[in-house]
């Protein structure tokens, strides 16, 4: 048999054997959305995912990188390697019910407002659907999910690529929920998070204010000379923050407080340079009020995500033959009562059903992602899937209700095919994977991969 009919075959397997397991993908998808895990949190989830693997063959190693929800697992061995990355962690204050009317489950709570529950189980799935075929058809190589924590907050990866987990990879592939079906070929925007603590001195603030300096007033004027720094940045740039500690009662001089910050840009070399900026108001806040910058930590630093080209076409070849997700008149309307809600007109169709052309490469993107760092040490690919309303609002409680049905599903369902047949291509396709190595190369180039974290700095767990 010919390799381009054993990877027919293989393919037809795969296809198949997501297609067996839909009843597992939305127990699983179900139990990940109810837990709803913080960042760094997601204990229950992250068990669940590699169990799953482990009891299916895969090799399973957890609490990699210094982070107790972070796993590698392993089926196979030898060369190619190639990783699937998987992601479960949820955002705060998105709690809500699987419905199109705004009702927490628990007020307050998490929620998978980026639908990362469906993300890690349609990788998954994927991952078995390869194995399975993989074992059928005899296949040599090695396949990997990652199990990557805390991407809202852009840590996982990057403490895993610190730790020398993807050096002896040749090609990762991933995919996102979204409000369409296609593959990304574009960047990304670099990110670092960095947060400052100020040290005063605590006083009366009405009997004996002279005799206090409060490190409140030290974030304040930072913040401000951070919102002056915007008027001369490019335009591709972000910087947002929140403060954490303004002090306890207003009677008190503060002693102590925090700001957190997020600096954004389309290039690392950019944010480098931001956050230098940064660092020099932090200290004139500092002087200003006669308090001390005592400390500056840096969580995280993300790089922009490197495309290839090469790695995209064969992701699209693959998605067009799975198909886009076909969704019923019941789940129409639920998703035309989600786009009810919306702030703005209502696009159509209230579920895209098509797959969206493979165009030529974006300018960059307003958000951020820590597959940027995966992409400067092995080609990587990415796509979406359509798995909530069209035209929901990034990051949103619409987006929760979505991903808890059947809607969220079948677009896991198209994931985790896409996922499975595009493993098994790049196991049997050694010119493939050379070509996109050499593209890799190229656009890189001699750019250095440079971490602003401290290299003995452990993850920054809760």
């Amino acid at each position: 048999m010919t390799t381009s009919n054993i990877l027919a075959s293989a393919r037809e397997l795969a296809i198949r054997y997501v297609e067996d397991s839909r009843d597992l993908l939305q127990q699983i998808n179900r139990a990940i959305w109810s837990y709803a895990e913080p960042s760094l949190q997601e204990y229950r989830s992250s068990a669940l995912l590699a169990d799953t693997l482990e009891q299916h063959g895969f090799r399973v190693e957890r609490g990699v990188a210094g982070m107790p929800t972070a796993f590698v697992a392993s089926y196979g061995q030898g060369r190619p390697v190639i990783a699937i990355l998987a992601e479960y962690d949820a955002l705060p204050s998105l709690s809500q019910k699987a419905q199109p009317v705004r009702e927490p489950v628990t007020p307050g709570a998490h929620g998978h407002g980026c639908g990362h529950s469906v993300f890690g189980t349609a990788c998954i799935i994927g991952a078995l659907a390869a194995r399975y075929a993989m074992e059928q058809a005899g296949m040599g190589g090695t396949l990997r999910v990652y199990g990557t924590p805390a991407e809202e907050l852009l840590v996982g990866k990057v403490y895993m690529v610190r730790a020398g987990l993807f050096e002896d990879v040749d090609a990762a592939i991933t995919w996102h929920p979204g409000d369409k079906t296609g593959v990304t070929l574009g960047s990304s925007k670099a990110m670092v998070s960095v947060r400052y603590t100020f040290h005063g001195r605590a006083s009366h603030a009405s009997a004996s204010p002279h005799r206090g300096r409060s490190a409140l007033d030290a974030v304040e004027l930072m913040n401000i000379g951070a919102n002056y720094m915007r008027e001369h940045i490019k335009e591709d740039a972000r910087i947002h923050y929140v403060i954490t500690n303004g002090g306890m009662q207003p009677n008190v001089v503060p002693p102590e407080a925090s700001v957190w910050y997020f600096v954004r840009a389309n290039s690392h070399a950019d944010v480098e340079a931001y956050l230098a900026w940064l660092d020099q108001i932090a200290q004139g806040a500092a002087l200003m009020t006669q308090t001390t910058l005592a400390e500056r930590r840096i969580d995280t630093d993300c790089h922009e995500v490197l495309p290839n080209r090469v790695l995209a076409e064969v992701i699209d070849r693959n998605l067009r033959l799975v198909g886009p997700p076909q969704f019923t008149d019941e789940e129409k309307e639920f998703a035309r009562q989600i786009q009810a809600t919306f702030d703005t007109p209502a696009e159509e169709p209230p579920l895209r059903e098509d797959i969206e052309p493979l165009r030529e490469e974006s300018s960059g993107s307003r958000g951020s992602t820590d597959v940027g760092d995966v992409s400067w040490q092995v080609p990587t690919g990415q796509f979406r899937a359509t798995t909530h309303a069209n035209g929901c609002p990034g990051h949103s409680w619409q987006i929760v209700a979505c991903t808890g049905t059947s809607i969220g599903e079948k677009g896991g369902a198209v994931a985790a095919k896409t996922l499975a047949c595009t493993a098994l291509e790049l196991l049997t396709d050694a010119e493939v994977l050379a070509a996109a190595k050499k593209e890799f190369e190229e656009r890189r180039g001699n750019r250095p991969y440079t971490l602003l974290i401290p290299p003995d700095q452990p993850p920054p767990l809760p």
